[in-house]
């Protein structure tokens, strides 16, 4: 029969789980509060080939860099869509402008722009997506399907001053753009199909196909002939714009950095936070975009700063009331170098009403401890002799 433990060996067992508990909650409050994770984030590419038009000769290879803040900033927004016309909110001209910028360098007209962007729709792996997702999404992960590719060529259409809108074909199940020409495409190889829409028409673009011999502006697959559209109108289309912007160049870009730091990553609520850093390049008057985020919320934007002559920024953050914060700060980069972004992803925000509990716990730890100590020294005066305790066991 196994010894029965006497009311030392007890004792003994308690104060070593006691202690051994007070330990790891020391730690695990010491990692939380006091021990920050700066990252820095890694920045996508992915390369086009365009042709100056649909039958051209001359090539280029396009460029497009995104930062991961950018992306997360896209992946947290909302993405559920209670009818069909909120499907507009997945068309974000504005963080794609430097592509339609990029496009207006090699085409002059409304329609080779239009054929140019459906040449980046069609290197795009395809592949079927649930739920819905913005461009910035598509471009990074590299797939999609025809309604995420027609989100993404109706954004760098309209981005590029074009008159776009959504073409949905509820019955086929399938989406496309439909673009506004000042004349009848010159490059489609059949009847141009097109809809009509406040007296406009919208000739059809088919964001789906493959580069080698993808759908021009105007042709329509037979899937589509005689088929009807619900057009989902982008005239007010009601972005929520943000300074980001992926950026996108011909040469090959270089590599750039972004430094983070903060005042204090312990503080009282309500109590000013310097945020500071600087970019490599140090290049002036950059825009900078603060991001702010806590643990299960979506990424919400702080502010934008400038960066001086040094390729500096900061920013005066008033503490909100309380929790564990992260702060992202990212650059979208230019046509020389791509972006770059990095997190400090934690910052503690104590209540004031917690001080006051605060200061309450650790008295009474320290009175715990004391108590602990004294007890370890006075045990051996304290020993009762093992016939003390009494026991129901049969004798043996």
């Amino acid at each position: 029969m196994p010894p029965f433990p006497t009311k030392r060996k007890m004792k003994r067992f308690s104060l070593r789980y006691l202690e051994q508990k007070l330990f790891v909650i020391s730690v695990t409050l010491f990692l939380i509060l006091f021990l920050s994770t700066t990252c820095l984030a890694q920045t996508s590419e992915q390369s086009y080939t365009l042709l100056n038009q649909p039958d051209g000769s001359k090539t280029y290879e396009l460029t497009i860099s995104i930062t991961q803040t950018l992306y997360d900033y896209y992946q947290s927004s909302e993405h559920q869509i209670p009818n069909y016309n909120d499907l507009a909110k997945f068309v974000t001209p504005s963080p794609l402008e430097p592509i339609a910028n990029d496009l207006w360098t090699i085409y002059s007209n409304p329609e080779d722009f239009a054929n140019g962007v459906l040449m980046i729709a069609h290197q795009i792996p395809y592949q079927e997506s649930m739920p819905q997702k913005y461009p910035i999404e598509t471009l990074k992960e590299n797939e999609g399907d025809c309604d995420l590719f027609s989100y993404m060529a109706a954004s760098i259409m309209k981005a590029g001053g074009l008159d776009v809108n959504l073409l949905l074909f509820e019955e086929q199940n399938h989406m496309a753009v439909g673009v506004h020409l000042p004349e009848t495409p010159k490059d489609s190889r059949t009847v141009a199909s097109y809809f009509t829409y406040e007296q406009k028409r919208y000739y059809v673009a088919e964001c789906t196909g493959n580069f080698d011999n993808g759908w021009r502006v105007g042709e329509s697959p037979d899937l589509l002939q005689g088929a009807t559209a619900q057009i989902i109108p982008l005239d007010a289309v009601d972005e929520d714009v943000i300074p980001d912007k992926v950026s996108s160049s011909y040469s090959s870009p270089q590599d750039s950095s972004i430094l983070l730091s903060v005042s204090t990553e312990f503080a009282i609520a309500q109590n000013d936070i310097r945020i500071m850093g600087s970019i490599f390049p140090s290049l002036v008057g950059e825009n900078i975009t603060l991001y702010i985020s806590t643990y299960g919320s979506s990424l919400a934007k702080l502010t934008t700063v400038q960066t001086n002559s040094d390729g500096f920024f900061s920013h005066t953050w008033i503490s909100p009331p309380g929790g564990i914060y992260s702060i992202s700060a990212t650059w979208s980069g230019d046509a020389e170098y791509i972006g770059s972004d990095r997190t400090i992803s934690r910052i503690v925000i104590i209540p004031s009403q917690w001080l006051m509990m605060g200061a309450i716990v650790v008295f009474f730890l320290i009175i715990l401890l004391i108590v602990i100590l004294a007890t370890r020294g006075n045990e051996t005066l304290n020993m009762e002799p093992f016939q003390d305790w009494e026991s129901d066991s049969p004798d043996f």
